[in-house]
Formats: structure tokens, sequence, C-alpha cells
């Protein structure tokens, strides 16, 4: 079937065989082969937290590259609590329940991220204020918290090696959108704020390019014959299960 994917991992499935398995597939965070859980009657999980991941993104990645001369990023702060956040753990936890271990893993901790953001920016909580705990240090404890980030979603990027085209750009450019916003704070607190803004605004760009690509996975999640004129492609690497078999095929 299209759209009812789930991670393997060692251990999980020892006594199938490789024809029972299904095709790694973006839409549904499923980075490599495995089979559906017919037993279970469960919606796709992924469109909706990929949804909330990309809304989220795409607003703070606009803040980040300045547009429209907007730069406070405070309106972040509701969709990184109800959407960014909420939706997308809840997202992760059904997941848990699927027994998509890669899909719980991502969205659950992306779901994570928001919420540790929300409350980064809320000014009540005063974790960043110049009068806080960190008052002379935000930038470099800011930037300890995006490379943290950067560094679990490179472990993500490792695991979707096999799987299709956009599913890992999405992680790639995630990955690059954290590394520049990671260094930006490190720019920021050398006090070179010609280099940490141009950083800013490539992280902000990368981001951008991560939000629509989550978009485009999330549309391929919910696309099929019932609801659509079209499917979006889905393009497998060359040395993926799905291009191997097919290769098998025409032989």
């Amino acid at each position: 079937p299209r759209h009812g994917f789930a991670h393997t991992h060692h251990g999980d499935f020892a006594d199938m065989t490789v024809g029972q398995y299904a095709q790694a597939f973006g839409g549904a965070l499923q980075p490599g082969a495995w089979r559906p859980y017919e037993h279970r009657k469960l919606a796709n999980p992924a469109p909706l937290g990929l949804s909330a991941f990309a809304l989220t993104t795409f607003v703070l990645s606009c803040i980040n590259m300045h547009a429209r001369g907007v730069e406070a990023p405070n309106v972040v702060v509701s969709l990184a609590f109800g959407y960014g956040g909420l939706v997308q753990l809840l997202a992760g936890m059904w997941y848990i329940a699927a027994g998509n271990t890669f899909g719980a893993t991502a969205l659950g901790s992306y779901g994570g991220f928001w919420i540790s953001y929300g409350i980064l920016l809320t000014p009540e909580w005063g974790i960043t204020a110049p009068d806080g705990p960190y008052a002379g240090n935000v930038a470099s404890v800011l930037g300890f918290f995006l490379t943290g980030w950067f560094i679990f979603t490179t472990i993500i990027l490792l695991c979707t090696l096999r799987s299709t085209l956009a599913f890992f750009l999405l992680f790639f450019t995630l990955d690059l959108a954290f590394l520049f916003l990671a260094c930006e704070q490190y720019a920021a607190d050398l006090g070179n704020m010609t280099a940490s803004l141009a950083l800013q605004k490539t992280g902000g760009l990368f981001g951008f390019l991560a939000a629509f690509l989550a978009w485009y996975n999330a549309l391929a999640g919910i696309q099929d014959s019932s609801n659509s004129f079209f499917q979006v492609p889905v393009i497998h690497f060359p040395w993926s299960e799905a291009a191997r078999e097919r290769r098998a095929s025409k032989s």
C-alpha cells in the first residue's frame, strides 16, 4: 500500500521476508522498508506532524530572513506551543502506537524543540532576558541549544539515506538551518554583528526550504486516488530497496 508505512530497526520483524515489506516513503516518515500493521486501523500521523512542523518553521524562517522588515520572533510563541509543539508531539505519540520508531522519535523530538523554543521566547520565564540567569552569555547559550539540535538532526538525517530524495532533503536543509543559526549566535557572542546577520538570514533560507519540503512530504502522505487527480512524485534513491526492486522487475 502507498500510505501504510512504518520504520523498522534491528529485531522488529525478524521473521518477515523481503517481499512482505513496503517501500520507504517520506509522506509517512518511513525511511526504510517495512511491513504494514494490518491488525490496526490507524490514520497516518505523518502529514499532521509534518504540517505542524512546516507552518511553524515557515513563520520563524520568514522572520529570520527579515521578510518585510520583521525581526522580532515573538509571534512564533503561539505556534511553537500550539501547533509545532503540542500537535506535532501528539503525532509523534501516535507513531509510538503505530510502531514507527523513526516517526515517533522525529516528530516527538521536534515537537519538544518547539515547546522548549516557545519557553525561551516567553518573557515571563526570563530565561533569555538581558538581566536573566545568562546575562552577557545569552548568545552562547542559544548557540549550545541550537548546536544540540544540529547534532540530533544529523543523526536523523543519516537514517534517511536509503529513502526518498524529498525525505532526505527535508532533514538536510533543516540540518543546515540549525548549523547556520547556531553559528549566528556564536558570531553575535563575539560581537561580529555583520556575520551574525548574514548567518541568520542564511539559516532562515534553509529553514524556509525545509518548511516547503515538509509540506511536500505531507502532501505526498495525504494524496491518494480518492482525493486527488494527481500525486506528487516520490523519487527513491538508486541504492534504495524500492529502486533495486524496480530494476529487478525490468530485467
